[in-house]
């Protein structure tokens, strides 16, 4: 793990604009746009959360490196391990699910859809292993990670439910009331189910590991 608080900054600061110009690019801020739509999907609320995640870390550094007595950079573990799981579901469910949908409709390799469906994901992880990898944990944060997920699925299945559209379908040309089709229950019905069961069963999967890896190295730590 690096302690050194000013390669943390220099990291951190550098994240938070790279996530930040995502974001702006995704709403096609840009290009002189401003899509507020983006803003019901979960790729855009957890891209947001690691922004302010990056903030704030960024802010408690620079206190960090006023302070002699502290001897590293790990700051919000627990709200880190959360945030850089809540992302990473943003980075697998893309690329393992969305994309074989998506191919050849969205531009993949356009800035903004590489910046929140990858670099900022991945730019939360680095830190979290780079600075935060020791971080005091406790195992009820295992189970944490799952409520921001879960909360979106509610929220997005009563707007869908209660009329909100999304879009047009190109494949049957009626409306799209769910933000992604593994819980769009008027095209798969229950089947949404059994894809939102597994991605619990994931977050719980990954968020273990985060939790051990993180005791094991606080167990390394003291053992100096």
């Amino acid at each position: 793990m690096i302690k050194s608080k000013k390669i943390a900054l220099v990291f951190r600061v550098a994240a938070f604009c790279t996530a930040t110009a995502g974001m702006l690019d995704l709403m096609g801020v840009f290009q002189g746009n401003f899509y507020t739509g983006v803003l019901y999907y979960y790729t855009a609320q957890s891209n947001i959360m690691a922004i302010i995640l990056f903030g704030m870390l960024a802010v408690r550094t620079i206190t960090g490196i006023r302070k002699d007595n502290e001897k590293s950079a790990c700051y919000f573990p627990r709200f880190l391990m959360i945030c850089t799981i809540n992302v990473l579901l943003t980075f697998v469910v893309f690329w393992v699910l969305l994309v074989p949908q998506l191919a050849g409709i969205l531009p993949l390799w356009t800035f903004s859809n590489l910046a929140v469906h990858a670099i900022t994901p991945l730019l939360c992880l680095c830190d979290y292993i780079l600075f935060t990898g020791q971080g005091r944990l406790k195992y009820r944060d295992v189970y944490y990670v799952t409520i921001f997920p879960i909360c979106y699925v509610i929220v997005s299945s009563v707007l869908g439910l209660a009329g909100h559209v999304y879009g047009i379908s190109s494949a049957d040309g009626m409306p799209v009331r769910f933000p992604y089709f593994f819980f769009d229950f008027d095209r798969i019905g229950l089947l949404s189910l059994v894809y939102i069961g597994g991605i619990v069963v994931f977050f719980l999967i990954i968020s273990h590991v985060f939790y051990y890896f993180s005791r094991s190295a606080l167990r390394q730590e003291l053992k100096k």
